[in-house]
């Protein structure tokens, strides 16, 4: 009966409910809208994060993080590569790298860059560097022993072009400058500037021996299956290793992610209760007029005998099906918006410096999540029946008397 009663009474004044309708939808998508960009934003910082070579995992030397030079490599391949075999689940991929900072140049320019040896095979399957990057000329390959790849801004840079020479220079584990001609084979492309500017990437064996590091390397990235236990596998690699190695996840190695991602559950909390204060102010306007217009109504029930806390839970019911329309029709709005935007993403090229900056991707792609949305309803439902309360007892404390006396 109290539900009959409330949804009929919603719909005595259907532009009434109309107006409150829109506000609640329009709160709902601004939430779920505004979510959506910033889960969007550090989707795009966390997949740029791991994919420009940090992957999920990475092990090192111990002291190699605090001091990264050829000194701290790791020579034990013999231990590293048997605790791969026995913690890592079978679907999971691994890179060995060599890392070093260098001097490059040629006849124009000179300047400084990260080199970074790499398996290409098996680097294709943990990082960005692949086939699949390369703007112009071909990826790395046992014939190209001495080939280098240079990501676009770095060819800008240095005035080059595929086909033409870029001289490296670096210190080997002998405490030597090594030195050494390269060949630019492929220039590629990456999500970030910087990441064209930073690394350079030669064949692995072709580091080696530049710098004679033998069969050392300087570190393991390791991408683990979807579903995997990241801080369970990375605890049971480091037991596995010994005190001579580091294991560290990527969120202890990308500390500024990290606590952005801490900080993201708290601000959209507070975004939420902020937009709903605004919504809140037109729920409980409107309630309150739709009570006093009522006001005899209300005097006829409680003199008919209608206990007050009857009026109070029908009053509330009225809310809750206003606040269970809106939502469901923010829901859906909010869905399809993302949905279409998702597709093609929100281009920031134009930005592309400003979005860099603060590390984000150049295309944003909007995502939403089962708890966004419950979260976004949660607070919605909760604090719009908590400001409705008032109403309703505003409405259950008239007396009979009040309410014949009303015009």
């Amino acid at each position: 009966m109290h539900s009959q009663l409330a949804w009929r009474n919603i719909w005595r004044n259907p532009r009434r409910t109309a107006v409150i309708l829109t506000a609640i939808i329009i709160g709902v998508w601004t939430m779920l809208m505004v979510t959506a960009l910033m889960r969007g934003v550090s989707n795009g910082m966390v997949r740029n994060a791991v994919s420009t070579l940090t992957g999920e995992i990475q092990i090192h030397a111990k002291g190699y993080r605090s001091d990264p030079v050829i000194e701290h490599s790791m020579t034990d391949m013999e231990k590293v590569k048997e605790s791969l075999s026995t913690v890592l689940p079978g679907k999971a991929a691994y890179a060995f790298r060599i890392r070093v900072n260098a001097i490059a140049s040629n006849a124009r320019h000179s300047g400084g860059l990260t080199l970074v040896g790499i398996d290409p095979e098996t680097e294709s399957q943990v990082s960005f560097i692949g086939p699949k990057a390369m703007r112009t000329g071909r990826y790395l390959g046992e014939d190209t022993r001495n080939g280098i790849l240079i990501g676009e801004a770095a060819a800008k840079k240095f005035d080059t072009e595929v086909g033409k020479k870029l001289v490296l220079m670096s210190r080997d584990t002998a405490g030597d400058t090594a030195s050494r001609a390269f060949q630019i084979t492929g220039i590629f492309t990456a999500e970030m500037a910087a990441t064209e500017k930073q690394f350079a990437f030669v064949h692995i064996k072709t580091a080696r021996d530049m710098l004679k590091l033998a069969d050392g390397i300087s570190e393991v990235c390791i991408l683990l299956p979807e579903g995997e236990n990241l801080e369970q596998t990375a605890a049971e690699l480091g037991a596995s290793l010994g005190d001579g190695f580091e294991v560290h996840t990527w969120k202890q190695i990308l500390s500024a992610i990290t606590a952005y991602l801490e900080l993201f559950d708290g601000f959209m909390m507070l975004w939420y209760v902020v937009t709903f204060i605004a919504m809140g102010f037109g729920i409980v306007n409107t309630t309150l007029m739709s009570v006093f217009e009522r006001m005899r109504e209300f005097g006829v029930l409680k003199a008919l005998g209608m206990k007050p806390w009857w009026i109070v839970r029908g009053v509330l019911t009225e809310s809750a099906f206003l606040l269970l329309l809106g939502t469901a029709a923010g829901d859906l709005l909010s869905i399809g918006a993302v949905t279409v935007l998702a597709a093609t993403g929100i281009d920031l090229s134009s930005l592309a410096a400003g979005a860099e900056f603060a590390g984000m991707s150049r295309i944003i792609y909007p995502s939403l999540t089962m708890s966004d949305v419950g979260m976004a309803n949660l607070v919605v439902c909760l604090l719009g029946l908590l400001v409705s309360t008032y109403p309703a007892v505003k409405a259950a404390r008239f007396t009979p008397v009040e309410a014949m006396a009303h015009t």
